[in-house]
């Protein structure tokens, strides 16, 4: 029996529930249905708008309960939560108290993975950076399997992977709450507020960011943000071997940035990368870069490291160049989702840009924006739930004057866009940088982004 045959053959004579039908649990369903286990499926999504996809699934077996009250009346033996619903849930709770058996696709994932795996997370650069992480390891030769969060689950695969490979994951705070396992080497590129509109807390949204170390053992590695109060204060807790990465100062272990350049500190000073080598712009590119460089270690070489930063030319919706018209250069930076991710975009740029914000309300605090905006921003366009909180960060910023910026308001989003190309002269950068996650207007950030690209191509 294989590993996969194994782990699906105890559930077998019992009733699984799989509440959530996203990406990540597809895949589960349909390996549940082919060793004949008696799976139920949960989603809020009702019958008439469910995709095809999901109606194979119930045409192979896949018991459907749809709807608004999706979780009500529940029983099972095995429950596997999506990443998106809350493990707190009273009727999660209550099938837990009955004796059900809480996982999820990416607890299964973790006991059955024969690979060496290098798990990412934190509030900003998880994606880029697990990205730059798998680049930087194919180029060495390495067979590299990159998932997770990012958007590709791996459950079905595990018996492809090779002890011998290596398995990036990105992972998010929702996957990681009670998460069981860590991973042989962990990053945490920062933490700030973020997600506070599903997480009761910061407290609890930090806690589960460190079930990525927790569970590690003294042979492994967890890599930190030095320059990160909150993440720089996990090195206390590790089990294992501690590296930082900074950009502020230099750590006893680890990489940082000197006279423009980033070095490896360890038994000796090694200089790997300039800075003006990286193709990705911003600062934050290069904390990215920091942290990726740390989890290769010395199985990748300096010329690699080289190589991949004079080449790697982004992840799509993160500072994406979409076209310049009439002068004007249009970026994509849909993907930020928080004020700190806009920050970093609007670091990123030399010159006042005009800033395209505003999204979904996830109740995290705008006043860090508020100055940033002033200094780096020449015009603000507002569209979506927050904007009215935006414009009071701005406003009530102590540098802040009457008209710098000038701040418009357009509620339709595809008119807001237009109006950047109206009062964009030769020369100026717009960026869409919303701030907040796309749920007021799409249903992601990677459909935002899209419809961000689409409009900007047909000006």
């Amino acid at each position: 029996m294989t590993r996969l045959d194994s782990y699906f053959e105890q559930f077998k004579g019992k009733r699984v529930l799989v509440l959530g039908l996203g990406v990540s649990n597809r895949p589960l369903v349909r390996l549940l249905l082919r060793y004949g286990i008696e799976v139920s499926c949960c989603d809020k999504t009702p019958r008439e708008k469910l995709d095809p996809e999901l109606l194979e699934l119930e045409a192979r077996g896949a018991k459907l309960h749809l709807g608004e009250h999706y979780l009500e009346g529940l029983s099972g033996d095995v429950v596997f939560r999506t990443p998106g619903l809350h493990p707190d849930t009273p009727q999660i709770r209550a099938l837990r108290e009955s004796g059900a058996r809480i996982s999820s696709e990416m607890e299964a994932f973790f006991e059955l993975c024969p690979g060496q795996i290098i798990a990412v997370t934190g509030s900003d650069g998880k994606t880029t950076t697990s990205t730059l992480i798998s680049e930087l390891l194919k180029k060495q030769g390495f067979r590299v399997w990159l998932g997770g969060n990012i958007g590709t689950p791996l459950l079905d695969r595990a018996d492809e992977i090779r002890p011998e490979d290596f398995v990036v994951l990105e992972l998010s705070s929702f996957q990681l709450m009670y998460f069981p396992y860590s991973p042989s080497t962990a990053v945490i590129t920062n933490l700030s507020p973020n997600h506070l509109d599903i997480h009761k807390d910061m407290e609890e949204y930090t806690r589960a960011k460190e079930n990525i170390y927790l569970h590690q053992t003294a042979q492994d590695v967890l890599i930190l943000n030095r320059d990160n109060e909150i993440t720089h204060s996990f090195a206390a807790k590790a089990r294992g071997q501690v590296l930082e990465f900074s950009r502020l100062t230099e750590p006893e272990r680890g990489v940082f940035l000197h006279d423009g350049a980033i070095w490896r500190k360890g038994e000796r000073v090694e200089k790997l990368l300039e800075q003006s080598d990286i193709l990705l712009p911003g600062i934050h590119n290069v904390e990215n870069y920091m942290a990726a460089i740390l989890a290769v270690g010395d199985r990748v070489t300096a010329e690699t490291i080289r190589a991949v930063a004079r080449s790697f030319g982004g992840v799509e919706h993160r500072i994406e160049l979409v076209r310049e018209k009439d002068g004007v250069r249009y970026y994509n930076d849909s993907i930020a989702s928080s004020p700190t991710r806009t920050i970093a975009g609007l670091r990123s740029f030399r010159q006042k840009v005009i800033l395209i914000a505003g999204g979904y309300d996830k109740h995290v605090p705008f006043e860090p924006l508020g100055p940033e905006i002033v200094e780096h921003v020449k015009t603000l366009i507002l569209s979506g739930a927050t904007a009215l909180k935006i414009e009071a960060a701005v406003r009530s910023a102590p540098n802040y004057t009457p008209g710098s910026p000038e701040i418009l308001r357009e509620e339709d989003f595809y008119e807001a866009i237009r109006l950047s190309s109206r009062v964009a002269e030769p020369g100026d950068v717009v960026i869409l940088s919303p701030a907040g996650p796309a749920f007021d207007k799409f249903k992601n950030f990677m459909v935002r982004g899209q419809e961000f690209k689409k409009t900007v191509r047909s000006l």
